[in-house]
C-alpha cells in the first residue's frame, strides 16, 4: 500500500501553493511567528499560574481568527484540547456579537457549548486593529476544582451535571480593560480554593495578553491586511495538505469499536463506543452513530470532545502537520444524536469523558489507521486516569483545604517494529507532564511511597506493550477527607491488535495487604479515608501487537533482565523459558529446546482456553491457582478482581474482541 508522504515534492509545493496572495516568505514567517505567539502564553501562564494542576501542564492555548476558527494551537497543548478551542471562541460570538471591545476578556467552561469538562476553564481575549476585530487570544487550563460535590470536583456517581460543579456560559470578565471584579468573585467564590482561582484567573487572562501585544507587533510591522490573510492562508496550507495525504489512500469504510466498562444504572456488560471511518477521495468521515446511550456516572462525552477526540486520533498519523481550522475541514464527523454516550448534551454529567469516550474514540481510530498505515500501526495505549484526594490540610492551624490531584503515566501500545512506550503521559494530552513528588507532599498530606514500573503490565506482543507505573501512598495529618477515583479499563482491558494479548485491569486498592483491605475498582467517589489510610494503583500498559509467540526469545530475556517481564509471564505470555544464572544481576540463559516445546503447547491449546468454561476459571482465580493475568490474557474471562465473581456478559463481549483483535492473526 503507497503511505502519505511526510514531505512535499515540487508539485505538491505548488499546489499547496495555489491561490495564496503572499510571498513564500511571508507566509513561512508569518505562519511560525502565530506558532511563537501561542507558545508565548504558555511560557507566561507557566511562570504566572498559582495551581499546582496547571503548572503541571494541564493547559492549552490557541490563536483564532475574527470568526472564531484556530489559525494555530501551541506546540505542546495536550490533545483533548484539540478540537474544542474554535468551539468556545465561536460561543462568545454568538453570546456577545458586535458588543466586543478592545479590552475584554471573556471566561467559559461550559461543556455543550463545545467546552471539554467544567474544571477546564477558557479565557479569550478579542484583538483589534485599530476598531476591527482581527483575531481572539485564548488560554485554557484545568482549574484544580470547580465546586460541586466532592473536592477536585470529580463526582463519578454525578448523573446531571448539576452536582459536578460551577458551569460557565460565555460571560465577560473585562470590560474595556477593567476587571469586572463582582463577577470574578463570583466565579472563584464557588471553588475550594479561591486564592488559587483568582490567581489562576489573572494568569490565565494575562497569557491572553501576551499572545494579543504580539499579534499587534506583527501588524506594526506587516500590515493588518498581510496579517489578516496569513490567518486565513494557514488554514488553507493546512487543508491542502491533508487533503493532499487523504487523497494517496484508497476509498473504503472501516469499522471498530471499543468500550467503557460500565452502565451503573444498566444490566452488567461492556458500553460500546463505535467508530466508522469512511475514505473518499480527499476526505475523511467518521460516525460514531451506534454507540450506547448515556450512562448514569460522569463518562459520558459531550459533542465537543467527541469531536476533539476524532482529530486528536487522526492528527496522530500526521504528525508533522500543523494543526488548526484547516484540518477539520478535511474531516468530517457524524457524533450521532444527542442522548448518548458520545454526545450526551445538556444535562447529562460529563467531566469523566476523558476517562470515558474520549480516549476510547482515540484508540479507535488508532486502530483503524493502523490498518490503512501499517508501517505506523499501534495497539491501545492506557487510560487515563485520575486519584482526587481533598479535605482539610491539617497539618496547620487554619485547616485549608487541599486536593491531591494525581494523574500516572502508563504504557502505549506495541508499534510497528517498535515496543510501546514505556511509563509514558497519556495520549489524552501528551504534554502533560508528571507531577513532582516532591511538590505534592509540600502542598498536600500525602506522602509518596511506591513509584514504580509494574512488572508484566506491557501486553504481550511480537512487540511488546509498554510498561504501566504503580503508584502509591499514606495519607497522614488531614480531616474530612474523601477519595475519589476518574479511570476505566478494570473490564475493558486495554487491548492488542494483529495478535496482541492484553494489558492489565486498573483499580485503587485501600490498605492493600492488611485485614482491611479493598478493591475500590476504578470508578468511584466520595470516599472516606483517614490518617493513616494507604492506597496503591497502577496504571495499565499498551497491548501488544502482533503474536507473541513470534516475538525474539533474545528479546524476552532483555525484557525479564530489565524486570519489565517476569520469568513466569516470559513461559505463559511468550513460550519463552528461561535459565537463571543470577537473577539479583538480572542474567538468564534461554532453553532452546524447552522453549520450542512451550511454544508449540501454547499453539496447540490457546484457541480451546478461549473457550473454556468461564465459571470454573472464575473458580480457579477465586481459590489462587489462576491469576489477573492468566484470566484476561490466556482464558478470556472477567471478573470482579476484588470479589473473583464471574461478569458472564461482560466475559463473551471481551472473548469476541479477542478473537477478532488476536486469535484470527495467529498461526497455528
Amino acid at each position: 500500500m503507497t503511505l502519505a508522504k511526510e514531505q512535499p515534492t515540487k508539485e505538491e509545493v505548488a499546489r499547496l501553493t495555489e491561490g495564496r496572495s503572499l510571498d513564500p516568505v511571508t507566509f513561512e514567517v508569518l505562519k511560525n511567528a502565530f506558532i511563537t505567539a501561542v507558545d508565548l502564553m504558555s511560557e507566561q501562564i507557566l511562570r504566572t499560574c498559582y495551581s499546582f494542576v496547571i503548572y503541571c501542564r494541564d493547559f492549552s492555548s490557541a490563536l483564532c481568527d475574527a470568526e472564531g476558527n484556530t489559525v494555530m494551537q501551541g506546540s505542546q497543548d495536550i490533545a483533548v484540547h484539540v478540537g474544542t478551542l474554535h468551539f468556545q471562541c465561536k460561543a462568545v460570538l454568538e453570546q456577545f456579537g458586535d458588543d466586543i471591545n478592545p479590552g475584554d476578556v471573556f471566561a467559559v467552561n461550559d461543556p455543550y457549548r463545545g467546552g471539554t469538562h467544567l474544571n477546564d476553564v477558557s479565557f479569550i481575549r478579542p484583538i483589534f486593529a485599530g476598531r476591527e476585530l482581527i483575531a481572539f487570544a485564548q488560554n485554557k487550563g484545568h482549574w484544580a476544582d470547580i465546586g460541586g460535590n466532592v473536592p477536585g470536583s470529580f463526582d463519578v456517581n454525578a448523573v446531571e451535571h448539576f452536582s459536578e460543579g460551577l458551569r460557565i456560559t460565555p460571560v465577560r470578565i473585562w470590560h474595556r480593560g477593567e476587571i469586572l471584579e463582582d463577577v470574578a468573585q463570583l466565579l472563584v467564590s464557588n471553588t475550594r480554593s479561591p486564592f488559587i482561582s483568582m490567581g489562576d484567573l489573572h494568569a490565565q487572562a494575562e497569557a491572553t495578553g501576551v499572545c494579543e501585544r504580539e499579534i499587534h507587533r506583527l501588524v506594526d510591522k506587516y500590515g493588518r491586511d498581510t496579517v489578516v490573510a496569513a490567518m486565513q492562508e494557514v488554514q488553507d496550507y493546512v487543508e491542502r495538505i491533508v487533503r493532499g495525504r487523504i487523497a494517496a489512500f484508497p476509498d473504503g469504510t472501516w469499522r471498530t469499536e471499543d468500550y467503557i466498562d460500565y452502565d451503573p444504572a444498566g444490566e452488567e456488560g461492556l458500553v460500546p463506543v463505535k467508530v466508522a471511518m469512511t475514505i473518499e477521495g480527499d476526505q475523511v468521515t467518521y460516525d460514531l452513530t451506534g454507540s450506547a446511550p448515556a450512562v448514569a456516572s460522569f463518562l459520558n462525552a459531550g459533542y465537543g470532545t467527541a469531536f476533539s477526540g476524532i482529530v486528536a486520533g487522526t492528527k496522530t498519523f500526521f504528525p508533522d502537520v500543523p494543526l488548526n481550522s484547516g484540518f477539520y475541514r478535511a474531516i468530517r464527523s457524524e457524533i450521532g444524536p444527542e442522548g448518548t454516550v458520545v454526545n450526551a448534551g445538556w444535562p447529562h454529567a460529563v467531566t469523566g469523558f476523558c476517562s470515558g469516550p474520549y480516549e476510547k474514540i482515540m484508540n479507535a481510530i488508532f486502530e483503524l489507521w493502523s490498518d490503512i498505515m501499517p508501517a505506523r500501526a499501534i495497539a491501545c495505549s492506557f487510560n487515563l486516569e485520575y486519584l482526587l484526594v481533598g479535605g482539610r490540610d491539617a497539618r496547620t492551624a487554619e485547616r485549608p483545604y487541599f486536593m491531591w490531584y494525581d494523574w500516572m503515566a502508563g504504557g502505549w501500545g506495541g508499534r510497528n517494529g517498535k515496543d510501546g512506550s514505556n511509563a509514558t503521559s497519556p495520549i489524552f494530552g501528551v504534554g502533560l507532564a508528571v507531577q513532582p513528588l516532591e511538590g505534592q507532599e509540600r502542598l498536600c498530606p500525602v506522602l509518596t511511597t511506591t513509584h514504580e514500573i509494574v512488572t508484566d503490565s506491557g501486553g504481550p506482543g511480537q512487540h511488546r506493550g509498554g510498561c504501566g507505573v504503580e503508584k502509591g501512598g499514606t495519607l497522614t495529618d488531614n480531616e474530612r477527607t474523601v477519595m475519589s477515583y476518574c479511570c476505566d479499563r478494570a473490564r475493558s482491558i486495554t487491548w492488542g491488535i494483529n495478535g496482541g494479548l492484553p494489558s492489565m485491569p486498573h483499580g485503587v486498592w485501600l490498605n492493600k495487604g492488611t485485614p482491611e483491605q479493598r478493591f475500590l475498582g476504578a470508578v468511584f467517589s466520595n470516599l472516606p479515608v483517614g490518617p493513616g489510610d494507604t492506597f496503591t494503583r497502577p496504571s495499565a500498559g499498551g497491548g501488544g501487537l502482533g503474536d507473541p509467540l513470534e516475538r525474539d526469545p533474545e528479546l524476552v530475556r532483555e525484557d525479564v533482565a530489565d524486570g519489565y517481564v517476569s520469568p513466569e509471564r516470559a513461559r505463559k505470555d511468550y513460550g519463552v523459558v528461561l535459565t537463571v544464572v543470577d537473577a539479583e544481576l538480572g542474567e538468564y540463559e534461554i532453553d532452546p529446546e524447552a522453549t520450542e516445546r512451550e511454544r508449540a503447547e501454547i499453539r496447540a491449546h490457546r484457541v480451546s482456553w478461549l473457550a473454556e468454561d468461564a465459571e470454573a476459571i472464575a473458580e480457579r482465580y477465586r481459590s489462587g491457582k489462576l491469576d489477573a493475568f492468566d484470566l484476561i490474557r490466556q482464558y478470556g474471562v472477567i471478573v470482579d478482581w476484588g470479589t473473583g465473581t464471574l461478569l458472564p456478559k461482560t466475559t463473551e463481549q471481551y472473548r469476541k474482541l479477542l478473537q477478532r483483535r488476536a486469535v484470527q492473526h495467529w498461526s497455528h
